[in-house]
């Protein structure tokens, strides 16, 4: 049987499987599974559980839990309120005035939780009643913080990251170094948007509130508790002084020396942060078997070599290979979410990928930030949900007014694909340091 025929008959089996409502990792596995007993000679019993040990034993993985529960501890906190406290004095001659507080509330919060729907969440918790009251315009608020949460998974720590580099193999810290750039890049995209419509329709925007340099001033204590621990994280691992694994273990204690200090630390949170960062570890790591699992399938059917021939024998350039698994990816976001998007489809692209000549880091930042649409696409869009179950209004009428800020991210996707050393510029700058 051909190569080809095999695997359209094992995209079919996964297709009925997920048509029928089964979760994602038992529709791979089991499309794995019959891959193996039916088109190789392999042991699946013995294959399934070596792939399922190796995805699961590793200690670069072990950063993945601590990482989801420092995000859950900080969830539970009155970090969100502190941060809009202290960002409104500094933001509010710009125009646009408050709406930046959400984009700059949810790059500094998405740097400390690593979840995109726990940063739309969390800054839209106290975000949205406040410029509400003040009048401020809906659909550029609901816009704002439906695509600004998506930078709790591109700005470093991202637990979307740590899925990427265990599943290409490549440094963790350097996933994350490539990170800062684009994630700040993208915020700046945000805020221009945000200025230019202001400047555009001027009588929607409230009239600022005034701030004298004292209240300005007084207000860096409600910053300084998130600025610190983000400079902490960053500094133990661009020092080299802590791996990605023991920097997330100190994130979680400063984390629970956060929620102590400012009287959020009760048995309660600390159990249901505990519980929360339990389940979505079990789920992530669930994922990563199945798919682990997937990829030994693959290999022995020989698919992704057979894939990376054809996609050779259309003599697409690298870049037109690039717009067609652009497209690929968001046909996919509208369907699953980012880590299954992820774990899903690294065993056939990243071959295809490295022979084209693309760096592994690169192309990690391109997948996080195509993730990060695939959050505003409907109909599985994690951030409309959130802001859905908030607002009351519409998950399709979330996703229409977020469609320019939709654009900055398609924006930025350009850019770092034309300028690829904005990704790679600073990951190179302090590997080779530490190297040196």
């Amino acid at each position: 049987m051909s190569t080809v025929l095999v695997a359209l008959i094992l995209l079919l089996v996964l297709i009925v499987f997920l048509a029928i409502g089964a979760w994602i990792p038992v529709a791979i596995a089991v499309t794995s599974w019959i891959g193996l007993v039916v088109f190789s000679d392999r042991e699946a019993l013995v294959s399934l559980a070596n792939a399922w040990w190796s995805s699961s034993a590793s200690y670069t993985l072990a950063s993945l839990p601590l990482f989801v529960w420092m995000g859950e501890i900080l969830f539970r906190t009155k970090l969100s309120e502190q941060m809009f406290s202290g960002l409104s004095p500094w933001l509010n001659w710009l125009p646009g005035r408050l709406m930046h507080v959400n984009i700059l509330g949810c790059g500094i919060f998405g740097s400390v939780s690593g979840s995109s729907a726990a940063t739309c969440a969390t800054i839209a918790k106290s975000a949205l009643p406040e410029l509400t009251r003040r009048g401020y315009d809906e659909r550029t608020t609901l816009g704002s913080l439906s695509c600004a949460g998506t930078l709790g998974i591109l700005i470093p720590p991202s637990i979307t990251m740590v899925v990427y580099a265990v599943s290409a193999d490549v440094s963790i810290i350097r996933v994350f170094l490539a990170g800062f750039i684009p994630g700040l890049m993208l915020m700046l995209l945000f805020s221009g948007y945000i200025i230019a419509w202001a400047l555009a329709n001027p009588g929607k925007t409230p009239a600022p509130d005034r701030f004298d340099w004292h209240a300005r001033l007084a207000s860096i204590r409600q910053l300084l508790p998130c600025i610190v621990l983000i400079a902490f994280i960053a500094w133990v691992m661009v020092t080299g002084y802590a791996t990605a694994t023991e920097a997330a273990a100190y994130g979680v204690v400063a984390s629970l020396g956060l929620a102590w200090a400012g009287g959020s630390l009760t048995r309660a949170a600390f159990w249901d942060s505990l519980m929360s960062a339990t389940r979505l570890t079990a789920m992530i790591m669930f994922v990563l078997g199945a798919t682990s699992f997937l990829s030994v399938t693959m290999s022995f059917t020989g698919i992704p070599r057979a894939l990376a021939e054809w996609v050779a024998a259309l003599q697409l350039s690298p870049w037109a290979l690039i717009a067609v698994l652009t497209v690929i990816y968001i046909v996919l976001g509208t369907a699953l979410d980012g880590i299954s998007m992820i774990a899903l489809t690294t065993a056939t692209v990243l071959p295809m990928v490295q022979a084209a000549g693309f760096d592994l880091v690169w192309f990690g930042i391109f997948i996080v930030l195509l993730v990060e649409i695939a959050e505003v696409t409907p109909p599985v869009g994690f951030n409309l949900f959130v802001l859905q179950s908030m607002t009351g209004k519409d998950s399709n009428y979330i996703a229409r007014v977020s469609l320019p800020f939709f654009m900055m991210m398609v924006v930025a996707i350009a850019i770092i694909t034309i300028w690829p050393q904005v990704v790679t510029w600073l990951p190179d700058l302090v590997m080779q340091q530490e190297v040196r």
